[in-house]
């Protein structure tokens, strides 16, 4: 997955940048298990995959703001 843009992650509803959060989660554990064990090529992928994570809840934390 390439770096997320801003206008496709507030294209997203609620549930789905939950969701999406949840992959990322999901994406980063797995790629910090390949880096220990030696298999990592694209050892920057965890950067980004962090950021997006970020990317995803600041966005989401402002929707809810403006919601109130």
């Amino acid at each position: 997955m390439a770096k997320m843009k801003i206008a496709d992650i507030r294209a997203m509803s609620p549930d789905q940048m939950d969701d999406a959060v949840l992959n990322l989660k999901k994406e980063r554990f797995n790629l910090r298990f390949q880096r220990a064990t030696g298999q990592l090529e694209n050892t920057s992928r965890l950067r980004e995959t962090r950021r997006d994570i970020a990317r995803i809840k600041t966005i989401a934390a402002q929707v809810r703001a403006k919601k109130k």
